[in-house]
């Protein structure tokens, strides 16, 4: 399951965000990828104990917190600290896919990476190329959304960032492990949540909605995996 995040950075918490970025010091970003994907990555990202990516990162997690759609797609359980990237003309990402377990800088906790987020930092209009690419059963899809956007997606899938042709690509990612590890599951249970919220609004029978409100529940104690 795909999910767009619309809008997770309102227009002021985002401008702190690329305020706070000038700031930076950027390395290469090799430096935290696996050996594979070593290979194929061409990009900057700051580190993982540089103050800006702290400050930063604890502005996007507060976002997440307050964020319905994001809780009800992700189901979080834990949630790796933030990361920054840096595309410039030339930069670019093949096609890998993100370790299936991270460990939490600083802490002897590891995390299953049930899902991969992208939260685009930079206008659409700012950069040419720089596209994630992510490719499911159905193909490839080019993502490329607005600044304070953010695209869910699991992560075992494949997935790229196209070349930079113009102009500078800045976005933020992390790793989500879920409360509910199947996508497929998870997907099930983003689609009831939908049809509770719509049926709510709609003024739908109230009993017929703790029905549904209760099987919700009860296949999340089925499928928690905590």
């Amino acid at each position: 399951m795909i999910v767009r995040i619309p809008s997770l950075l309102d227009a002021e918490c985002l401008a702190e965000i690329r305020q706070q970025l000038k700031e930076a010091e950027w390395q290469d970003g090799r430096v935290t990828a696996g050996f594979q994907s070593a290979q194929v990555k061409h990009n900057l990202q700051l580190s993982q104990s540089d103050r800006v990516a702290r400050a930063a990162g604890e502005l996007i997690v507060q976002a997440l917190e307050r964020n319905a759609l994001f809780l009800s797609a992700a189901l979080p359980h834990h949630l790796y600290p933030p990361l920054f990237n840096r595309y410039e003309p030339g930069m670019a990402f093949g096609a890998h896919v993100d370790n299936a377990v991270r460990q939490v800088p600083g802490t002897p906790h590891r995390l299953r990476t049930d899902l991969s987020a992208t939260l685009f930092l930079s206008a659409p209009e700012d950069y040419d190329g720089g596209e994630l690419v992510i490719e499911d059963t159905y193909g490839p899809h080019e993502v490329k959304l607005a600044a304070g956007d953010m695209v869910l997606y699991p992560a075992d899938t494949l997935h790229r960032v196209s070349p930079v042709t113009r102009g500078v690509r800045l976005a933020a990612f992390f790793w989500v492990q879920s409360m509910v590890r199947d996508d497929g599951a998870r997907t099930l249970l983003f689609e009831l949540d939908a049809s509770i919220r719509g049926l709510t609004r709609a003024g739908a029978d109230r009993e017929a909605l703790l029905r549904l409100t209760g099987c919700y529940h009860n296949l999340i104690r089925r499928w928690a995996d905590l």
